[in-house]
């Protein structure tokens, strides 16, 4: 007889055993079904009846199909289940209510009323009438039988039912599922919310990726219930590298089930044991990344070159450590401006700049994006002449780029210290004749000195250029030396006329 190679064979077993514990994993489980806890008689059929709770296994199960008969037999196990003889989702609920808060138990007395409870629920005509009883009063139906059963627990059971049953009753259908809802702070994209709205019975937890609760700093919090709000953390860290980063947000929560554990006995009694409660899983994330915002910061170190030059060597840093970068990966650019003053005489060092100082000279600079924080180097033309010089410089939000803006906080403005030590330089003399100097604004930053007193003047004498004094001098021995020919000249006249007779 021709046989498949070993390995076939092995494979072939392997598909075998394989089909054999699939058919084994999806076929309900079989027990035999004990007496639990209750009055009456343990048999399909009898005067009394059975009014308590059976026993699968370890679990109390009870009757949902008032009129058959009590389940002797071997029972199956089918599970949970919301779909069981038509029973609608408050049945269903109300009735894994009584079975799992107050059905598994050892008192007799409560083992009958929820039996009672169970089935008026499943069915309150059946439960009326199935042992004759005509009227339509639960309590006179429980009395009617229990005076055969237990007759002395029989206004025990009574009150216990009723008050069981009107609790179950109110038992709402809860809400599976829900909304889970992140918000980011336009102000401060590292501050927002996290929104829970589920059943007011559901109970989870939440937890957060990228960011932490704000009053305890984790990213876990247990026993959140119904509608709730949360402040959250997103600090800038969670980001890669300085990127917008997305925070998420995922719960975990639990609802009583509108569901039973679905028994059944063949020709016997169908009955419900507590269903497992509902599970369900709600996630949420932010609506647009966060860009991380930051405060940068300026130090700067100023000389005064050979050729008559400001020049600052500017440190921009971030101040929190994380300079941020678009999404592409380059970082954000930082636009930086700053005013030189010159004054006559170094001036000390105050937060505001003097107001009756105009700058003389302008510098900008514009951050790498590729390299970001990092040294940069801005120096002036030649400046206008001697004197002490300082520079200001300042970021501000207004000033920055469109794709930069977003990364600032609001109104964001900082300003360096006027005079600061490593920002003030003097140049002690005028740039040498081959410079070219800058034309100076029409208000010069130098503080004026007050000119020498000098004697009054004529402004005739004024014009000549010469000093006063001698111009007097030079004027008299003029006037002299002209008297002098003319009175010579009328003596030689004198002398060359003719005699009178």
């Amino acid at each position: 007889m021709h046989r498949p190679p070993s390995t076939l064979r092995r494979f072939a077993t392997a598909l075998a055993l394989a089909g054999v514990l699939v058919g084994v994993a999806v076929v309900p489980a079989a027990y035999a079904a004990d007496r639990g806890t209750g009055f009456g008689t343990w048999a399909p059929l009898s005067r009394t009846g059975w009014h308590g709770s059976m026993r699968v296994g370890d679990v109390h199960t009870y009757c949902i199909h008032p009129g058959l008969p009590v389940a002797t037999g071997t029972t199956t196990d089918h599970g949970d289940t919301g779909d069981v003889n038509g029973l609608s989702p408050q049945q269903l609920v109300s009735i894994n209510y009584l079975v799992s808060t107050y059905g598994q138990t050892d008192d007799a007395i409560q083992a009958a009323s929820v039996g009672w409870a169970v089935k008026a629920i499943a069915d309150r005509e059946t439960t009326l009438h199935s042992w004759g009883y005509g009227g339509n009063d639960l309590a006179e139906a429980i009395d009617y039988i229990m005076r055969r059963a237990s007759p002395e627990n029989s206004g025990a059971v009574q009150e216990r039912t009723l008050q069981l049953l009107a609790e179950a009753e109110n038992i709402r259908v809860p809400r599976v599922g829900g909304a889970l809802t992140l918000l980011t702070d336009e102000d401060e994209p590292t501050r927002g919310t996290v929104t829970v709205d589920v059943d007011a019975t559901a109970v989870g937890t939440l937890r957060l990726e990228n960011a932490v609760f704000a009053d305890t700093g984790s990213s876990e919090r247990g026993g959140v219930q119904g509608r709730v709000t949360y402040p959250i953390l997103a600090p800038p860290t969670a980001s890669d590298g300085g990127r917008p980063y997305v925070t998420r947000a995922a719960g975990t929560f639990t609802v009583r089930s509108a569901a039973i554990r679905y028994y059944s006995t063949p020709g016997q009694q169908e009955s419900a044991g507590p269903a497992g409660s509902t599970t369900f899983t709600l996630t949420a994330q932010d609506a647009s990344p966060r860009p991380v915002r930051f405060s940068p910061l300026i130090a700067t170190s100023a000389t005064i070159d050979s050729q008559a030059r400001y020049v600052d060597e500017v440190t921009v840093s971030a101040g929190d450590g994380v300079w941020p970068r678009h999404s592409d990966g380059t970082f954000v650019v930082v636009s930086a401006t700053a005013d030189v003053y010159r004054t006559n005489a170094f001036p000390a060092e105050a937060p505001e700049i003097p107001t009756n100082l105009d700058p003389v000279a302008h510098l900008e600079l514009r951050t790498d994006p590729k390299i970001g924080a990092g040294v940069y180097r801005a120096s002036t033309t030649t400046l206008p002449g001697p004197g002490v010089y300082t520079a200001v410089w300042r970021i501000e939000r207004s000033s920055q780029d469109a794709d930069s803006v977003a990364h600032f906080p609001p109104d964001y403005s900082w300003m360096e210290h006027f005079a600061t030590p490593a920002q003030t330089e003097q140049l002690a003399s005028p740039p040498s004749s081959g410079l070219v100097s800058t034309p100076a604004p029409t208000t010069v930053a130098v503080i004026p000195q007050e000119p020498p007193t000098s004697p009054s003047v004529p402004t005739a004498l004024a014009q000549t250029g010469v000093s006063a004094p001698p111009l007097l001098m030079a004027g008299g021995l003029s006037a002299v030396a002209i008297a002098t020919g003319f009175f010579t000249w009328r003596r030689a006249r004198r002398g060359a006329a003719p005699a009178l007779a």
